[in-house]
């Protein structure tokens, strides 16, 4: 009988020594960033498992222990491991859902094709995945934009933070929504189609704030007098279309059959050439009253702006000597 109680007593003392071990003693991740994601949905059981095998608890029934004692419920998401953590900090970790977010940064003037480079960075869909997706969700703006053929000019740009247990579709919503909120917030109303275009050529053209009016009101006076708009951005676009851009605008990028090329077609493209921030998006709604016609860089980061066509060839001409100089 003492035998017996002698081999029960170490028993649990076993089990309380494994015990005492699995829950307290912090385990190191098999690499230096170990990555768990949680389906919504899964049972507790399977949480604990993924979590043994990724290497985030020593126990899956240790686990399962603390979650039966403490009744709390298990938060779906991905989760980040980079440190020694026991199994109870795992537990509380993901019974108050401190999920991993993905940063995803969308500069103003990025295109649909950046947005698609940024999310495939960030790692959590691909390229080609998010295009499909966004072609798809067309819908999403078409009591703003009946005109649209696509998202182009509707994600707005900012830092957005994502998981990887939300749909492209949702991810594709949250930026639609930021614009929508700009919309609102500068009282963007009657032809979206129109004032969203331009705002995409203006953020294309110039990346200094204060020119952007000017900038606008030379495509408005251009627009009224229904000339060219001569935008090499949008010639760019038609360019990145048809898969053929390589960094330079070629002649017969100039010469293309595209409706984007606003050197041979006048009036606006079809719809936006990127996503324009809220400065481009005032600029297009109020552009400056001037009478310029024409603009060129002057080489330091500004732009020359001009009347006639004699007064913008000299412009072109300083731009090309101070180029020159610079190189």
């Amino acid at each position: 009988m003492k035998a017996l109680l002698r081999i029960i007593l170490a028993a649990a003392f076993g089990v309380a020594l494994w015990l005492l071990f699995a829950l307290f003693v912090p385990l190191r991740p098999a690499t230096q960033q170990q990555s768990v994601l949680l389906r919504p949905g899964w049972s507790s059981r399977r949480i604990a498992l993924e979590l043994h095998n990724a290497g985030v608890v020593r126990s899956a029934n240790a686990f399962l222990l603390i979650h039966y004692l403490r009744v709390r419920p298990l938060k779906a998401g991905e989760y980040l491991f980079d440190r020694p953590e026991t199994t109870l900090e795992v537990y509380d970790r993901i019974a108050r859902g401190d999920i991993y977010f993905h940063s995803v940064v969308v500069p103003e003037g990025f295109n649909l094709f950046d947005v698609a480079g940024a999310i495939e960075a960030s790692g959590l869909a691909s390229r080609a995945e998010f295009l499909d997706q966004a072609r798809a969700a067309l819908p999403l703006i078409s009591d703003l934009d009946p005109q649209a053929i696509s998202l182009e000019g509707y994600l707005f740009p900012d830092t957005y933070r994502f998981t990887r247990t939300q749909s492209l579709r949702d991810m594709i919503a949250t930026m639609v929504r930021r614009f929508r909120q700009e919309q609102r917030a500068l009282n963007l109303a009657g032809d979206v189609h129109r004032i969203v275009t331009l705002a995409s050529i203006v953020e294309k053209e110039t990346a200094v704030a204060e020119e952007r009016p000017q900038v606008a009101g030379v495509y408005a006076n251009r627009l009224r007098r229904n000339m060219a708009l001569d935008a090499d951005p949008s010639v760019i676009y038609a360019a990145l279309l048809a898969g053929r851009y390589n960094g330079a605008i070629h002649q017969s990028d100039l010469q293309s059959d595209s409706p984007y090329n606003t050197y041979r077609y006048p009036g606006l493209p079809p719809g936006p050439i990127c996503n324009p921030g809220r400065a481009s998006l005032e600029a297009a709604l109020h552009p400056a009253a001037n009478d310029f016609l024409y603009f060129v860089s002057d080489a330091q980061g500004h732009h020359r702006f001009a009347r006639t066509l004699d007064e913008h060839q000299r412009n072109v001409a300083q731009y090309r000597r101070a180029s020159s100089n610079n190189r």
